[in-house]
């Protein structure tokens, strides 16, 4: 992992394409602002995992047995 030190107004550049810039920081709080072109999905991690576990759990072999039941 790298880290790096912004202050407020800093930015980082991610492949060429993304930018990520300090906004605000207040306590233990940073306010983060993301430039990023339309195609490039951004999420917060806790919501990423729960997309993750909720397509996981639309995978499993029951779901699947169900749906083939639903075509015949």
């Amino acid at each position: 992992m790298l880290a790096l030190s912004r202050k407020k107004g800093e930015a980082l550049i991610v492949n060429n394409n993304i930018e990520i810039t300090v906004l605000e920081i207040k306590g233990e709080q940073v306010k983060l602002g993301i430039n990023a072109p339309k195609e490039v999905p951004v999420y917060r991690k806790e919501v990423y995992i729960q997309i993750q576990d909720s397509n996981k759990e639309a995978t499993n072999t029951d779901g699947l047995a169900a749906l083939e039941n639903l075509l015949k």
